[in-house]
């Protein structure tokens, strides 16, 4: 017998969590499906080696490079709360100008069907939901908003403050990083970030992140509509006979074969793992894939140009948290190219562990990490049809992936290398090879998108305007897949807020309300605010 809800949900990650605990006080009967576990809260969470050089938490096997034949390991991770668990927690609206056609080194950027405007109110329930901290009025690239931010940027400890005012000088405008982290400084005593160091690709030990686990999948299992089914591998999506509805969805749970039936189906697995869900499900109604009429599920992948990248101060640098400064001055060019570079903000601060891998040959690393300063460097790549997930004889991933927009890339690194003096650093920079080297090749798969786009033609997007695959009635999508291009900063906060979008457009078909959704619940680590 196959189990009925409202709503099955695959995924539980910024957008199967986000969406899930958006319609869990609707009364909906909701089922997440989750193919990990819960993550332990264990020492190991904050430990460099059982984290980088051990793998102890990486659990999502080997891709497939298609243009080497060689196989990797991703940096994906299949917990309750997806790569939320390991994310930076930085929370960026995309720039107004993101949503419309921007012309780049290497072609264009297309335009997306809907503009800032018809987001920004989720943008603004999204930071709510998620407790970001940050400043309005200092960026120049910053969108419009209607609120101020619900809690004050968190402070820059002293080297990072002088940083700053270093950058200042020459005209630069340093901004405080928008952090999704749950941080009193008010009142340390009852805060529950407690403002380490280990944040970039760790697990929090202590749920001081806001993470997709924290902030809305544990909130919403108190509401007995609810359901969560952990190392629930959904393997495909069946039609009726008029393939326009999906009836089934089936499951491997722990080797043993479920199914279950929903009014709705959401999927939000990520986009690689969905859009290799919808090519697995192919079916006589649907033989490129569930919901390709259009041929574009898979294609026009995007992972981001990527640089981790550590630079060493001339003094001591003592800061324990170091995330909290970007600059965003080189987003849509320097003045004298005339294309966009990207942006940079801080990351993690390295420990001597960390420093022995990137600097092997370092006669102390230890002192080398007192003195790093790490950055990220992130430029925007195309969406190109040949970058696409494709499935092997065996059913499993494969990737084929070239990037573009190398050459801006390039220009933003010698932007950050030129600040070095600035910035009171020396001269050298080295490579973050925990992050898989410099620019993340193929592995560094945290930010893809883009592998279902969304539009109003069917016959050039998978999906519709509110995530809905053009192809059948009852199947939206609610992960970075509906990217159109992936702008040059952190996707997280626009999955948020659109699983927000999206949870209203389902619940209004299902004849309820998400209002009561956009409060914090009481039961999370609340903060004073503004």
């Amino acid at each position: 017998m196959t189990d009925h809800y409202d709503v099955i949900v695959i995924g539980s990650g910024a957008g199967g969590g986000t969406l899930t605990h958006s319609l869990a006080p609707t009364g909906a009967r909701v089922l997440l499906l989750e193919r990990g576990d819960w993550l332990p809260r264990e020492i190991e969470n904050w430990s460099p080696a059982a984290v980088w050089a051990e793998g102890h938490y990486h659990n999502s096997g080997e891709w497939t490079d298609t243009n080497s034949g060689q196989r990797f390991k991703p940096k994906q991770h299949y917990y309750v709360g997806g790569n939320t668990k390991m994310y930076g927690a930085i929370l960026f609206r995309f720039r107004e100008r993101d949503f419309g056609e921007l012309r780049h080194v290497d072609g264009v950027s297309p335009a997306w069907p809907i503009d800032y405007g018809d987001l920004e109110p989720w943008y603004d329930r999204a930071e709510r939901l998620y407790q970001v901290h940050g400043e309005r009025g200092v960026d120049p690239t910053e969108p419009p908003a209607a609120e101020p931010y619900p809690f004050p940027a968190i402070s820059d400890e002293p080297r990072i403050a002088q940083l700053g005012a270093g950058l200042a000088k020459p005209g630069l405008h340093p901004v405080p990083l928008p952090n999704g982290i749950l941080i009193d400084e008010a009142d340390p005593r009852r805060s529950a970030c407690v403002r380490c160091s280990t944040c970039d690709g760790f697990p929090c030990l202590v749920n001081g992140k806001a993470d997709a686990q924290v902030t809305c999948v544990e909130p919403a299992l108190r509401y007995p509509n609810v359901t969560l089914r952990t190392r629930a591998l959904v393997t495909k999506l069946e039609t009726d006979a008029s393939g326009r509805t999906v009836n089934r969805v089936v499951v491997d749970r722990d080797g043993v074969t479920e199914t279950y039936s929903a009014d709705v189906v959401v999927v939000a697995g990520g986009a690689i793992n969905s859009a290799a869900l919808l090519l697995r499900s192919a079916n006589d109604h649907h033989p490129d894939g569930l919901g390709n009429s259009s041929g574009v599920v898979g294609r026009h992948l995007m992972l981001h140009n990527n640089s981790s990248l550590i630079a060493f101060s001339r003094e001591p640098n003592p800061t324990k948290f170091q995330k909290t400064l970007g600059i965003n001055d080189y987003y849509f060019g320097d003045g004298e190219w005339p294309y966009p570079l990207g942006a940079m903000q801080m990351l993690g601060k390295s420990d001597a562990v960390l420093i022995g891998f990137d600097v092997p040959d370092a006669p102390d690393p230890a002192d080398l990490a007192r003195h790093s300063i790490d950055f990220w460097l992130t430029t925007e790549d195309l969406p190109r049809p040949d970058n696409r997930v494709t499935l092997d004889r065996n059913g499993e991933i494969s990737l084929a992936y070239t990037p573009t927009n190398l050459e801006a890339h390039r220009r933003l690194r010698s932007k950050f290398t030129e600040l070095l003096d600035t910035m009171r650093c020396r001269s050298d920079v080295y490579e973050n090879r925990s992050y898989v080297g410099g620019r993340l090749g193929i592995g560094g798969v945290a930010h893809q998108n883009g592998t279902l786009r969304f539009g109003a033609d069917p016959a050039t997007s998978a999906l519709d305007v509110d995530c809905r695959l053009h192809d059948l009635d009852n199947v939206y999508v609610a992960d970075s897949s509906f990217f159109v291009s992936s702008t040059a900063v952190n996707p997280t906060l626009t999955i948020i807020a659109n699983a927000l979008r999206v949870a209203d457009v389902i619940a209004q078909r299902l004849g309820r309300s998400t209002t009561a959704a956009q409060a914090v619940p009481a039961t999370l680590p609340v903060l004073s605010g503004r």
